[in-house]
């Protein structure tokens, strides 16, 4: 078995440098941001972790809030700020969508992805970038981004449109705020949380979907954790208005596993 397929590195052989920073992962409670907390934490991180609903027994600091509202997020970050001195990183990993079609789907929900999953990292991203840039090491920004922005997405269309706005919204944010503050993305593809199932079905499902992974198996929420932990830490300090592709080699084009031309097989 090699590396990749085993899994995520265990969180004592990889020392990030990140002992005493304090770092925000908005969503941080389930599924993927659950992983990249628990990624922080193990390297020594204070995590502050937020979401709409308090979940019972987490080890973070937790604060209830909807990312969408505006008053509610200034609020959060004042709190962090004031309680630790500083806020060295967020990573803005809230968001996601249920599958409804296109055709389905009402304006009222359009509105509530694309505010979920586009502008409240923006406003997440404004609030700590205000804080960051008055700290004398000023700071860095993560926004976990998909594989949904850069390819068709049924289903999840408005989620689609907003991960490929926070895409871009990286790129811009870097130029503007550099030098004091960095910000990447982490553009991902499938993952295996506890609600699987509902994207790719049961475990023999989800068995034959990672066969077309180059790696073999779909991600664990750890494995983005370990990426948006790079980028946090000193090891990426020249690393800007970069995505990186968190996919284990990203999906095969449909056609391969149809084609009768025995140079691709």
């Amino acid at each position: 078995m090699t590396r990749a397929e085993a899994g995520p590195v265990p969180g004592g052989a990889i020392n990030l440098g990140l002992a005493g920073r304090v770092v925000l992962v908005t969503g941080g409670v389930r599924g993927v941001g659950a992983g990249i907390s628990s990624v922080f934490a193990g390297q020594g991180a204070t995590v502050v972790t937020c979401a709409r609903r308090a979940v019972d027994g987490l080890p973070y600091e937790f604060h209830s809030c909807d990312v969408r509202d505006e008053d509610a997020v200034q609020q959060l970050i004042n709190d962090i700020t004031e309680r630790h001195g500083r806020l060295d990183a967020v990573v803005n990993n809230a968001g996601g969508s249920p599958f409804v079609l296109t055709a389905e789907s009402s304006p009222k929900f359009n509105r509530k992805i694309i505010e979920l999953n586009l502008i409240g990292g923006l406003l997440v991203s404004q609030f700590a970038n205000e804080k960051m840039q008055a700290q004398p090491g000023g700071g860095s920004i993560v926004n976990i981004c998909s594989l949904s922005g850069r390819r068709p997405s049924p289903g999840t269309a408005a989620y689609g449109a907003a991960k490929a706005g926070l895409e871009s919204l990286t790129q811009t944010l870097a130029v503007e705020w550099g030098p004091k503050v960095r910000v990447n993305a982490c553009v991902v593809g499938m993952v295996e949380t506890e609600q699987a199932d509902l994207f790719y079905g049961d475990a023999d499902s989800i068995a034959a979907i990672s066969k077309n992974v180059p790696l073999g198996r779909l991600a664990k929420p750890e494995d983005v954790g370990w990426a948006a932990a790079f980028l946090a830490s000193d090891a990426a300090s020249y690393i800007s208005g970069a995505s990186l592709e968190v996919h284990g080699g990203g999906e095969p084009p449909h056609y391969l596993s149809t084609t009768t031309a025995s140079a691709v097989k």
